[in-house]
């Protein structure tokens, strides 16, 4: 196995030598030999070759615009994508009109994360592209993903629907759309796209979910547990698909079964620190405080910033007599959400237990301020369980290929 693996090694030095002769040869003759000798290194795929070639092009001439280009692709290939941006950049400086490159550009800054670099790059290459051509749509599609990567869900809409009709088999692009309308509030597109997935794929737990979200949104919970039921079905191994039918069985009351979902999240991944606090305060919901507390803590551990985790806690410490435990967590609540009329109900609560009349009468009136806070929907729960790090739907290097 050494030796074959010794044996791969000496043949790649031994390429690389013999191409580096070859380029000495032709660094004997006139710039021209040598420039068309690094084209032909690099139509071969002899890319460390290839590039030396082109460095050495630009020794002798530091202007040269297609050796900065060149070496940019090859760069970009290689997925070094900020070194293919200096170079891009560097050969557009001496040639601002050199066909090809401002996109080449783009899909460097796009693949490296640089966004809205990318949109500013594509923008007017898609004014000069002919409105129906394939390189327009091509530049929609590019532009829409970037406002996607970037957040700009309400922007990318637009381009994403001109990407999904002009491809209608390609469901990654309407997984995508359907999110991007979800996040900017579009509920009725995400159930037009969500009908279209399902002529694609039948049992898409994920564009199940969106449909989800997008009903209890628009305040039907019934029909969004039904969605999220058939998500389960779809893909029971699927992240947060438990966790999200679960909530909506909390917020319809429904405790034994919410548990049961909460159970089933917890044994695709034991760490779901939301899950966790949800089970617990449907267990404390149901009459069975002591199995909470074990469940609570552990999700403090994981995740300190779950209010509802720390509310729990501190009225099971207060019940025990815990007074000094009960107050620290409360009082964490507060801060982590202090406009939850419950958080501050429970404080007046708290402190009119112990003869704190003032303290109390203080909380009791910022209850009456504030409207109820723990209405949210399962979107806002999933989106806060999913910080932990939602996948982007779409591999953006599939469609991009040159």
């Amino acid at each position: 196995m050494l030796r074959s693996i010794a044996s791969k090694a000496i043949l790649r030095c031994l390429a690389i030598i013999l191409g580096l002769h070859a380029l000495a040869v032709a660094a004997a003759g006139g710039q021209d030999d040598l420039r068309q000798a690094a084209a032909q290194l690099q139509q071969e795929g002899k890319v460390p070759e290839a590039e030396a070639a082109w460095r050495s092009v630009l020794d002798r001439n530091p202007d040269d615009a297609e050796a900065y280009a060149n070496l940019g692709l090859l760069q970009a290939r290689q997925q070094q994508y900020k070194a293919a941006i200096e170079s891009y950049r560097k050969a557009l400086a001496v040639n601002p009109a050199m066909p090809g490159v401002e996109l080449d550009l783009g899909l460097s800054l796009f693949k490296s994360g640089e966004f809205g670099a990318a949109i500013k790059t594509f923008q007017p290459l898609l004014k000069a592209a002919p409105a129906a051509s394939p390189e327009s749509l091509r530049l929609k599609t590019l532009i829409g993903l970037a406002h996607y990567g970037m957040g700009e869900y309400g922007a990318a809409v637009p381009y994403l629907k001109e990407a999904t009709a002009a491809d209608p088999q390609n469901l990654p692009f309407r997984l995508a759309l359907a999110q991007s309308c979800l996040w900017s509030k579009q509920y009725q597109c995400v159930l037009d796209v969500y009908h279209e997935i399902l002529t694609l794929n039948a049992e898409s737990a994920e564009a199940d979910m969106l449909a989800g979200e997008a009903l209890d949104e628009m305040k039907d919970k019934a029909a969004a547990a039904e969605q999220f039921r058939a998500a389960v079905k779809a893909d029971p191994k699927m992240p947060d698909v438990h966790f999200g039918l679960g909530y909506l069985l909390w917020g319809l009351l429904e405790y034994d079964e919410a548990a049961k979902e909460f159970q089933a999240e917890l044994a695709n991944n034991p760490n779901h620190a939301p899950a966790l606090a949800y089970l617990a305060d449907s267990e404390i919901k149901m009459g069975n405080p002591e199995m909470a507390e074990p469940l609570l803590e552990k999700a403090i551990r994981l995740d300190p910033k779950l209010e509802l985790a720390h509310l729990d806690l501190g009225i099971l410490l207060s019940d025990a007599g815990k007074r000094a435990d009960a107050l620290r967590e409360l009082l964490t609540a507060e801060r982590i959400n202090p406009n939850d009329q419950e958080v501050h109900w429970r404080l007046g609560r708290f402190y009119k237990s112990i003869g704190k009349n003032q303290e109390a009468a203080a909380e009791f009136a910022k209850t009456k301020q504030l409207q109820k806070a723990s209405d949210q929907t399962v979107f806002e729960q999933l989106h806060r369980a999913q910080q932990r790090g939602k996948p982007v739907p779409v591999n953006p290097d599939a469609p991009l290929q040159k």
